[in-house]
């Protein structure tokens, strides 16, 4: 990114820049918690599949990210955002809220999610207990990924990685007198960047706050979303298919693990994003991990036996 759009995002979208400068630089890996057929048929396709928003198991997220960003524009905190965006420019705020109007069903009925957690180092050989519990079956397995893909400031794909923001409409609103008070800062800059530049950034603010917005009580998952709305932005890259999944057939968005080194976007292909699979608490451990040890191999990762670690936390 060029030092105006890094400013901008410090500006625009504090908390994910806060967090991705973070992760950048700790090398913190993320991690993909899900059963073992799941994984499995990503090594073997190369592909990540992202379900619709409304199909997924927390689908009432989104909703709750809708709450806390019109709660907290429409309350008393979210005045100074609100005043600021009117001294800018005299158009954006009306704008921006016609544009919100317009698109908010989109981003909830339309969107696309894979979601990952920071990885922690002390959780090589276990992996996290709740996540087994919560994502991983009978038959769980963590894929641990490097993060270099998803740090990247590319829109090859369309396709976004952000951290979630784990906030209550009340605490949202200080995020809003917070940016109003930066906004405020930095009018000079903005207006130096042209009303188009600020109006879609705004916008791009309160796209991922909707999506990328979480109750507070899950803040041990650490999680990241993978987002893309394909009617918001369309890419040629993503394959969009139907799929049954637990009996239920549904749109899905595929990505290919596939690199565009000609538009700065590597890191992607399996050899070089994942880092290492543990086997999560099962009865066929050693089955699963013989499984993907071929699983790997076919898919051209050196030495796949190193990549593969069983999880000794009991089974109950």
């Amino acid at each position: 990114m060029t030092e105006v759009d890094t400013r901008l995002n410090e500006i625009f979208l504090a908390h994910a820049s806060k967090r991705q400068a973070e992760v950048q630089a700790k090398n913190t890996r993320f991690v993909h918690y899900t059963s073992a057929a799941v994984a499995a048929s990503i090594v073997r396709n190369r592909e990540i599949w992202m379900r619709s928003a409304n199909t997924m198991k927390d689908f009432m997220e989104i909703e709750h990210g809708i709450n806390c960003v019109v709660k907290a524009y429409k309350g008393p905190t979210g005045d100074s955002f609100r005043n600021e965006l009117d001294r800018l420019f005299p158009n954006l705020r009306a704008r921006l809220e016609k544009w919100f109007d317009g698109w908010v069903s989109t981003f909830k009925y339309d969107t696309f999610l894979t979601c990952l957690s920071e990885h922690r180092d002390d959780e090589d050989l276990l992996g996290r207990l709740s996540m087994w519990r919560e994502y991983g079956g009978s038959t769980g397995v963590a894929l641990v990924f490097r993060n270099n893909v998803f740090l990247a400031p590319s829109q090859v794909l369309r396709v976004y990685a952000s951290p979630v923001a784990y906030l209550r409409p009340d605490t949202f609103g200080d995020e809003f007198a917070a940016m109003g008070q930066r906004v405020r800062q930095n009018a000079a800059f903005l207006r130096e960047q042209g009303e188009a530049v600020v109006d879609a950034q705004v916008c791009n603010m309160f796209r991922f706050a909707v999506v990328c917005t979480k109750h507070p009580g899950f803040h041990e998952e650490l999680e990241w979303r993978v987002v893309h709305s394909p009617s918001y932005e369309p890419s040629e890259r993503v394959i969009r298919a139907v799929e049954t999944i637990q009996g239920v057939p549904q749109n899905v968005i595929k990505v290919p693990l596939k690199n565009y080194p000609e538009e700065g976007f590597v890191g992607a292909e399996l050899p070089e994003l994942l880092e290492r699979i543990i086997i999560g608490p099962t009865q066929h451990p050693r089955a699963i991990a013989g499984a993907f040890r071929d699983l790997l191999s076919q898919a051209k990762v050196a030495e796949p036996e190193k990549k593969i670690f069983i999880s000794d936390i009991p089974l109950r």
